[in-house]
């Protein structure tokens, strides 16, 4: 089978039908074997009958229905499992993104040698204010953050090799970073194609004010994992050593001090009273309690099932 369609899905038995017959029409002009797996994430509106209906018609539907909504990221998980294509493309349901640009996305990956190829909504129908510029801010961001060169990392439309998808693990709000979890496991040719945003046909949008909130604690979440997901003690352990360190010397410099006014006779206060004392004894506090989690943290990721879990690419001759 060429493709694997992953489509996540949340009150849209409006966008159902139209979506899936502009799919069809696409795989078949370009000569592609294909499944197309709806995850419907917990609709409480026909979006599960729709889709049954449309099985019959369509022999290519495969489809989850979860119990509650849980959100995009455990919809891409469950679909990541369950695809069996050589390439996988992961769209939304609400008719924004393009099918038509899908055989090009998968010609990239197949003659330029992509791991995936994400899309780039260079031109948006969206409102300015609440979309536009929050997404082009956390863009830039993100490039900053992660070097990955990308204008649009929250694209749903994406294209990957099915090694890719395979080796990432999709939890929480993480479908945001793909692009940074492939990275991370170790496929680096990534690449974008400019895609045409289509306007937003039915319903409104699902994702609500709160992504402005989990979005920057996620971005720290991802960057933590990724480089310090299998030693943790690299991090804690350092700004605990040199937190610790930089208020023992303060500690012995306000000591020091104290003793030398002793031996030439002069009053001086306290060591208690003196302010800095306290800030040196919190820092050596702190760097202790950073150093203790840092080596819990490191026990933890030693005995945990995947501590040897790493992407193997090829074997010869086993």
């Amino acid at each position: 089978m060429d493709l694997s369609i992953v489509i996540p899905l949340y009150n849209e038995e409006e966008s159902i039908p139209e979506l899936t017959s502009w799919i069809d029409q696409v795989m078949k002009g370009n000569g592609f074997s294909y499944e197309l797996l709806y995850i419907d994430d917990g609709s409480k509106d026909r979006s599960w009958e729709v889709i049954k209906q449309l099985s019959v018609k369509y022999e290519h539907i495969k489809a989850i229905r979860f119990q509650r909504n849980y959100g995009k990221s455990a919809a891409l998980h469950v679909g990541f499992q369950k695809a069996c294509g050589d390439y996988v493309v992961t769209m939304d349901a609400d008719l924004q993104d393009n099918p038509e640009e899908v055989p090009e996305m998968i010609r990239m990956i197949r003659e330029e040698g992509y791991d995936l190829v994400s899309g780039w909504k260079k031109v948006r129908h969206d409102p300015v204010l609440s979309k536009n510029l929050p997404s082009k801010f956390y863009n830039w961001t993100v490039r900053r953050m992660t070097s990955i060169k990308l204008h649009d990392m929250n694209c749903g439309l994406k294209a990957y090799r099915k090694q890719v998808i395979k080796s990432i693990e999709v939890y929480g709000d993480m479908h945001r970073f793909i692009p940074v979890l492939a990275k991370w496991a170790g496929f680096k040719k990534i690449g974008e194609k400019v895609v045409k945003h289509q306007e937003r046909k039915y319903g409104v949008t699902k994702f609500g004010l709160e992504r402005f909130i989990r979005g920057p604690l996620d971005l720290i979440s991802v960057i933590f994992i990724t480089k310090f997901g299998k030693r943790p003690m690299h991090f804690f352990g350092i700004f605990g050593t040199l937190m610790f360190v930089v208020g023992l010397a303060a500690t012995l410099w306000v000591g020091i001090q104290k003793l030398l006014a002793l031996k030439h006779g002069i009053h001086a206060p306290l060591i208690t009273s003196n302010p800095y004392f306290y800030i040196a004894l919190t820092s050596m506090i702190l760097g202790s309690q950073f150093f203790l989690a840092g080596f819990i943290a490191d026990l933890v990721t030693r005995n945990s099932a995947d501590r040897n879990k790493y992407m193997i690419d090829e074997i010869l001759n086993d």
